[in-house]
């Protein structure tokens, strides 16, 4: 690659800054260009949605570095700018200025968008990505009275907690049965649609949106239902998952899949071209398959591989998938993954009515992810059950008298026989 090689980073959200940060920390001397469509440098997103959103924390508290790091790691920062092209065989980058950069080894780290409503672009139809979204909607809730939430994932939980923080009234609209009943199951899930409810959410599921209501300045009222049934709000959030920004990707003629194809080691189907974060679908060596993962510590682990790959150095990416939400009283952590396969058990360890509680969902006996609501510093814990791959004894994991370390060593001693 020459004796000053230029790695070209695009994408300068968390993933691109922390690669940039991992491509120095291994003492990489060459040029490093980052490049973000944003005006603002690097930020991490969790607080739009949780206590930024509500004013519990400072702006200044958001970014992954001051804007000094990068000039004193010698990290030539462009905000503002989108790369509008791959030349993968002339290796460069085209800017949308017409620029053209050299790049000897070049990473994707472009993120994800919301996944948007057609028809929906009323100025009073927020969705929840950027800082300016959440300035937006937090100035919005200053003088809305009731807010309407499309989608009951995490971003519509957390967004529906920010807003009863702010006193607005919050109709929450889930086509499913309950909220996130495909990420936790029925037995779990209820937990948020009961938590939310006593928090005064009008929850209503299996609500199935026709449009968006809007007045003659086209400014958002409400929404239709298909039932027939209207809901009259002063401001409309949208929060129905996220797509992978993989427009360069697939102009480049890289191999897209949902997300960015990439192996363990983070490497595209060109040998110069990576890519971390929201937006690759990485092959994941524990779980033997390829999984895409839109949640912060990917986007905060994964380039430190990206970047060792880059410079030729071993490394490959094994993390235990985990992530976390807040919501009212309730702050729960979440390890592991739970496949197509699905799982065949539910394990509750402490007090789940008093939202104290620990759940694994297993199967064949084997832990495939836990989550921790209120009991704090088990997170270790339970990723060394979902890597051990162990089978285990199921009272013993429910009892939370005996420590967790202490069910897997009881596993590991009976070598995963009950």
């Amino acid at each position: 690659m020459g004796a000053q090689p230029t790695f070209v980073i695009v994408g300068a959200g968390l993933a691109g800054a922390k690669a940039a940060e991992s491509l120095r920390t291994e003492g990489f001397k060459g040029r490093i260009l980052l490049f973000g469509e944003e005006p603002e440098r690097p930020y991490e997103r969790p607080a739009l949605s949780k206590s930024f959103l509500q004013g519990l924390s400072e702006r200044a508290k958001i970014y992954v570095h001051s804007r000094q790091w990068y000039a004193d790691h010698d990290i030539e920062l462009h905000t503002s700018t989108r790369v509008a092209a791959i030349d993968r065989p002339g290796r460069q980058v085209q800017l949308a200025g017409g620029e053209r950069i050299t790049y000897d080894k070049l990473l994707l780290a472009t993120g994800a968008s919301p996944r948007e409503l057609p028809d929906a672009g009323s100025h009073s139809v927020y969705y929840l990505r950027r800082i300016e979204d959440c300035l937006q909607l937090r100035f919005a809730f200053t003088t809305a009275r009731r807010v309407a939430i499309i989608g009951g994932g995490w971003i519509g939980l957390e967004v529906a907690a920010a807003a009863r923080a702010a006193n607005v009234e919050v109709v929450l609209l889930e086509r499913g049965e309950v909220p996130l009943l495909r990420l936790l199951g029925r037995e779990t899930a209820d937990v948020f649609a009961r938590l939310h409810r006593a928090h005064g959410v009008d929850l209503r599921t299996g609500a199935h949106l026709r449009h968006i209501i809007t007045n003659a300045d086209g400014r958002a009222t409400g929404v239709q239902l298909d039932d027939g049934s209207r809901v009259e709000a002063d401001l409309v959030v949208v929060g129905v998952g996220a797509l992978p920004n993989t427009s360069l990707a697939e102009e480049a003629g890289l191999l897209v899949d949902n997300g960015v194809k990439v192996d363990e080691h983070l490497r595209t189907s060109d040998p110069d071209i990576f890519a971390a974060g929201d937006v690759a679908n990485a092959f994941h060596p524990m779980l033997g398959r390829h999984i895409r993962i839109e949640h912060w510590f990917n986007a905060l682990s994964q380039p430190a591989v990206a970047a060792r790959s880059m410079m030729g150095l071993e490394a490959s990416y094994d993390e235990v998938p985990y992530f976390y939400s807040d919501q009212y009283q309730l702050g729960m952590e979440y390890s592991g993954h739970v496949g197509p396969g699905g799982y065949d058990q539910v394990i509750f360890r402490g007090d789940k009515d008093a939202l104290e509680f620990v759940v694994f969902w297993l199967k064949d006996h084997k832990v495939l992810a836990g989550m921790n609501v209120n009991i704090w510093d088990v997170t270790e814990a339970i990723k060394d059950l979902v890597r051990s791959g162990l089978k285990v004894d199921g009272a013993k994991l429910a009892d939370a008298a005996i420590p967790l370390p202490d069910v897997l060593a009881d596993a590991a001693g009976n070598n995963g026989r009950h």
